[in-house]
């Protein structure tokens, strides 16, 4: 995809993501230009005011100035903060919940991928992108948004002001307009990809640094932390030099912007002094603008060329912003398989063992390839299934395809119905699932239990651990209340599974789905394992990938998956 395409396609999902917060970014603008409508009222009447006291000093004026003049100069004075401090609580409002709404998008968007996030990136990689990309857009919503309408608005509402005074100072003003927004675009397109490359960098570190630190323990064994910390540091000073390129960027941006502005209040200001003193070559000895218009004009220049001098200063935050949404992009726009006229099936299903039956069962991947050649199968109530082969054969996507993760060719069959018209959540409430490495969080045993059955008591935990085998060792600790650091920490691999195990037990589901549970465990501890699956899982339709075989004595059949159909072994 070309890099114009992307970014285009980025700012289509930025406009989308602001949809529902249009009506708060419109009422922002509508009170930016109730204060630039208030400005200008202040200026014409400080030129009227100085007006006043330098005919006053000269002797052509013997009143003080009219108290409604005063009085007018003061509410103004007055309500510009509050419309200011208005536009801005407005802004802010709808950058965080469009922030918080993008945010919630991205972890459902995660939820239905499944283990398919693993291919847009490490989880590290992926919470820089959840965290740091979506918190990119404050500045652009919070600010960009509002300000490239008052770009617009409030010259255009200037020079014509201005025009009644002066025509000729109102042309300078708009020729010299131009200039701003085309070096902010100039200096900006630049800016855009190098934080592109800035938002790709930080992710990638980010998923780099916690792979590290989950891998800790094995550096320290291996006597390898000096490697990972020159890693780290040498990271760290690649993204710091791109940090300090971008920023150049910015301040070489920003000084552009203010060098041409001030260049064109100079040029408006020559010509109104030059005016004043009768020196201008085609009108000599002549004032063209009275000294209350000249002054009411000087009073506007800066704020003709303010919003577009903002603009510019905000134009990095757009730029910020179009990086970090080309790469969301990627993840937001990931097919996710839904589940076609589900509103066939029931929600509401009783658990129990089922059959499964596939038929010429395929998947797909990128580009083409086969993920897994035609398998057809059928797996009776309560049938135990071994599924083996060697790797890049299929067995993960076979058992993403019946998580409901991804799509499929052919035919999948459970209960009698294709699991295409399954509701997604009444299709996986019915399953068990466990990986190599479970779904334990930083907590404790009864907190990670409960994720599982958040309705369960004391009692019905500690009956699912002791047939786990777990609550004898959690005994000797401060039992349920026992504190689990990130991933488990505190508890060994056989323990961790053994607790997913308890998870599975609490859940009540009809098919349990084991993806490899002993890949990371020794032969004895794998073994234990294997045995505890089997008799726990008595009554159940069980289908289990592994490579080993030591343990799983008691499965009713095994096939073997090769890349072009699955083979019964027994």
């Amino acid at each position: 995809m070309s890099g114009a395409t992307e970014a285009n396609d980025a700012r289509q999902l930025l406009n989308r993501c602001l949809a529902a917060q249009r009506w708060r970014l419109r009422g922002a603008a509508l009170l930016a230009m109730s204060g630039v409508v208030l400005l200008i009222a202040q200026c014409w009447l400080l030129a009227k005011l100085f007006h006043h006291w330098l005919l006053f000093w000269q002797g052509g004026a013997s009143q003080a100035p009219s108290p409604v003049l005063l009085a007018g100069l003061a509410i103004c004075m007055v309500l510009r903060p509050f419309l200011h401090a208005g536009r801005e609580r407005l802004s802010r409002q709808a950058s965080l919940r469009a922030r918080d709404s993008l945010r919630s998008q991205l972890l459902e968007q995660l939820g239905r991928l499944g283990p398919i996030r693993r291919q847009f990136g490490s989880d590290g990689a992926l919470a820089t992108q959840v965290l740091e990309q979506v918190d990119a857009l404050d500045g652009y919503i919070s600010r960009y948004w509002v300000q490239r309408l008052l770009a617009v608005l409030v010259p255009c509402l200037i020079a014509a002001v201005v025009a009644l005074h002066s025509p000729l100072a109102a042309g300078l003003m708009l020729m010299t307009a131009p200039l701003v927004p085309l070096f902010m675009i100039l200096v900006g397109r630049a800016a855009a990809g190098a934080s592109q490359q800035q938002f790709t960098a930080l992710a990638r570190m980010g998923g780099r640094f916690l792979d590290l630190v989950r891998g800790m323990a094995t550096l320290q064994r291996m006597g390898a932390t000096d490697q990972a910390e020159t890693q780290v540091a040498q990271a760290s000073d690649a993204y710091r030099g791109r940090t300090m390129r971008v920023l150049r960027l910015a301040f070489l941006s920003s000084a552009v912007l203010e060098f041409f502005a001030a260049l064109a209040i100079a040029l408006v200001a020559l010509y109104l002094g030059l005016g004043l003193l009768g020196l201008l070559p085609w009108a000599k000895a002549e004032v063209p603008v009275p000294y209350q218009g000249a002054l009411f004009i000087l009073l506007l220049a800066p704020e003709f060329y303010a919003p577009l001098r903002q603009l510019g200063t905000d134009y990095h935050a757009r730029a910020e912003a179009v990086g970090a949404m080309q790469a969301l992009a990627p993840l937001l726009k990931a097919d996710t398989w839904q589940p076609q006229g589900a509103s066939l099936y029931p929600a509401a299903v009783s658990v129990g063992s089922f059959a499964l039956e596939c038929r010429a069962l395929s998947v797909m991947g990128e580009g083409g390839r086969l993920r897994l050649a035609p398998l057809n199968l059928t797996l009776a109530a309560g049938e135990r299934l071994l599924v083996q082969g060697e790797s890049g054969v299929g067995k993960s996507s076979f058992l993403q395809a019946l998580l409901g993760f991804i799509a499929y060719q052919g035919s999948l069959k459970a209960k009698g119905c294709e699991l295409s018209e399954w509701p997604r959540d009444a299709w996986q409430c019915q399953l068990g699932y466990l990986s190599q490495q479970p779904p334990i969080q930083s907590g404790s045993i009864a907190e990670n239990l409960r994720l599982a059955a958040p309705d369960k008591t004391d009692e019905e935990l500690i009956e699912v651990l002791t047939l786990v085998g777990l609550w004898s060792i959690l005994l000797r600790g401060n039992g349920l209340a026992t504190s689990l650091g990130e991933r488990g920490q505190g508890l060994s691999g056989g323990q961790l599974q053994r607790l997913g195990l308890a998870q599975l037990l609490l859940r009540d589901a009809a098919l349990w789905l084991f993806d490899e549970p002993t890949a990371h465990l020794d032969p004895e501890a794998a073994w234990q394992l294997n045995a505890l699956i089997g008799k726990l899982s008595r009554g159940r339709s069980v289908i289990i990938v592994s490579h080993e075989s030591a343990g799983l004595e008691w499965v009713d059949r095994q096939i073997e998956l090769s890349s072009k159909e699955a083979v019964a072994c027994c």
